[in-house]
């Protein structure tokens, strides 16, 4: 390292650093994405539940724009289990962007507490 001018140094941190708070902030994205999902898939839950307790043939109602239009029970059961499956999804690859992100803030933070310390037993 001692052979890094002050000013190639002064870039890499700048750009560690750089890397260490675009991967916070994506983090934190991430991590409230992956609430409001929790959310959306409980509220799916708990629908599909209320749906179940309901017997035989009743009149049901999907929303579409402005207006309800009447559905089958069963598309309307398939629909609600396709949006849980795919906020399911969604929730599954947002937990492993997540993890990167992690990984990658680490890797940051490690990096940065390397060079401190190389400079700091050079003096």
């Amino acid at each position: 390292m001692a052979s890094l001018s002050d000013d190639t140094l002064r870039k890499i941190l700048v750009q560690i650093q750089q890397t260490a708070i675009q991967s916070q902030r994506a983090l934190q994205v991430s991590t409230q994405q992956t609430a409001a999902k929790e959310r959306e898939r409980r509220i799916l839950q708990l629908t599909i539940d209320e749906i179940k307790q309901i017997e035989g043939d009743v009149n049901m109602y999907k929303g579409v724009g402005k207006m309800f239009m009447m559905v089958p029970r069963t598309t309307m059961e398939a629909d609600l289990k396709t949006q849980e499956k795919e906020l399911s999804d969604d929730i599954t690859n947002l937990n492993k962007k997540s993890k990167y992100l992690e990984k990658q803030f680490n890797e940051a933070q490690s990096q940065l507490r390397d060079i401190f310390h190389r400079a700091e037993a050079n003096q």
